[in-house]
């Protein structure tokens, strides 16, 4: 996956009667990621996807996609962006490929074939000529990715894309971006404030609030154990005598014995060490489970318990 970034914001901001509801927003995505776009109610998501995409205006900075200017060379970047701002805009009178061809010959260059990749690439082929009214609203979702990326964009955004779907839309959706930037070498830029699918679907995350840039985190360095003592759930036998062979190794409090083995407080580091420790004492580990922060919760440490849109 190239590291150059497709789209770059640099000290973006937006002023609305003397109000700052985006301050000096700065960050990159490089091609083929998912990156994810959280922040707490009225942080200004939603103000920055769409200054992104030019429904508003910026009072000050920049947005380039493939170093183009957005401000100075509009219809230019956009051939590079595909975007779903809140639902997509569908002729529900007509069928799915009739929506496609229709809007496809907006745009030069969109083939017939075109047209069927997408189809095949969102599932949609056993239904893509029926009515849209008959759709599901995760098959209109579907529908309306494959419009945004008829033209191949580098760089899809999408809006609280799961707004509506059941949990069966919401993991075909995720397992299809995750397709898409992979195949395709496609930028997601996604906002939610589902944290679990955000934590299963993106490479990284960046949190704003009110307005201002909190973080930008791999999710994996995100929902990684935490420093110090983690809590470590162990499922050993005999439970006692693993309970007591680890309780004089630790150094943070005693092993408390379970029905399966024994809970203990101890630096992640220490793990391999103890389990070795254990094998030498003739108890068998069938399984070792580290406690750690979920995206939600580390979501929740960087905004202080804001809630999230």
């Amino acid at each position: 996956m190239s590291q150059q970034p497709v789209v770059q914001l640099r000290n973006v901001t937006k002023k609305i009667g003397g109000k700052t509801i985006v301050d000096r927003l700065s960050f990159e995505v490089p091609r083929g990621e998912v990156f994810g776009f959280l922040g707490p109610n009225g942080a200004g998501k939603t103000t920055t996807i769409r200054m992104m995409v030019g429904l508003i205006s910026m009072t000050e900075g920049e947005v380039l996609v493939n170093g183009i200017s957005v401000n100075k060379q509009f219809e230019r970047a956009m051939r590079h962006v595909g975007a779903i701002v809140e639902n997509p805009e569908l002729y529900k009178f007509l069928s799915g490929y009739q929506n496609l061809v229709h809007f496809a010959r907006m745009i030069p260059g969109i083939t017939r074939e075109r047209i069927d990749e997408v189809v095949a690439l969102v599932k949609l082929e056993n239904r893509i000529d029926d009515k849209v009214k008959t759709y599901s609203l995760g098959m209109r979702q579907r529908l309306g990715v494959a419009q945004a990326i008829l033209h191949k964009p580098d760089v899809l955004i999408l809006d609280e894309p799961t707004n509506g779907l059941d949990p069966e839309g919401i993991r075909e959706l995720r397992d299809y971006l995750r397709q898409l930037a992979k195949a395709e070498g496609t930028s997601v830029i996604v906002s939610s404030h589902l944290l679990s699918e955000m934590e299963l679907m993106c490479d990284r995350v960046a949190v704003i609030q009110n307005g201002k840039l909190v973080d930008v985190r791999p999710i994996r360095d995100m929902v990684a154990a935490s420093e110090g003592p983690v809590q470590v759930t162990f499922t050993a036998e005999p439970a006692e005598l693993a309970a007591k062979v680890a309780s004089g190794m630790l150094q943070d409090g005693p092993a408390i014995a379970t029905r399966d083995g024994f809970t203990a407080a101890l630096p992640y580091d220490d793990i391999p060490g103890l389990v070795r420790r254990l094998v030498e004492a003739d108890v068998r580990v069938f399984g070792v489970k580290a406690a750690s922060k979920t995206l939600e919760d580390q979501f929740l440490e960087m905004t202080r318990g804001g809630q999230i849109v």
